[in-house]
């Protein structure tokens, strides 16, 4: 997650991230404290079993990243969906703000990692929290052997 917002939110992720042992990455600009209660009421009594790292910058999380290639960048302004993906254990999904989503730069420098969820309905977007969910249990469909 870059630059999250809101607590509860990302108490939330962190829960679906434990369920499915997935690391949990926060990058940049917190919106709230990391011990802040709603996070840990979001996420209950699973919190102590999550794996997170808070990065303070792009630059330390995308160091980290093995294979850029395998970096998925989720918008409403990508023109493949998450359906579009053959996802592989190790990817990394990328979400923005709350707010805003992922900053114009980004989108600009990695144009084919671009993807969305499909919506019909008149919205703008999901709910971060569950548009997270949605994507990494496509990713544990196609994924779990």
């Amino acid at each position: 997650m870059i630059e999250p917002e809101i607590g509860a939110n990302t108490g939330n992720i962190g829960r679906t991230c434990v369920g499915l042992e997935s690391k949990l990455h926060l990058v940049g600009k917190l919106g709230f404290d990391i011990t802040d209660r709603r996070l840990k009421r979001a996420g209950l009594d699973y919190w102590p079993h999550l794996d997170f790292v808070h990065h303070q910058t792009w630059e330390d999380w995308w160091n980290e990243v093995p294979d850029p290639s395998r970096v998925f960048f989720f918008t409403t302004k990508a023109g493949q969906t998450h359906f579009d993906t053959q996802f592989e254990n190790g990817d990394w999904l990328v979400f923005g703000k709350e707010t805003k989503g992922l900053d114009e730069t980004i989108l600009k420098a990695h144009p084919e990692q671009l993807r969305k969820i499909p919506m019909t309905g008149p919205i703008r977007s999901l709910n971060i929290a569950t548009a997270v969910a949605i994507v990494m249990f496509e990713g544990f469909r196609q994924t779990r052997g």
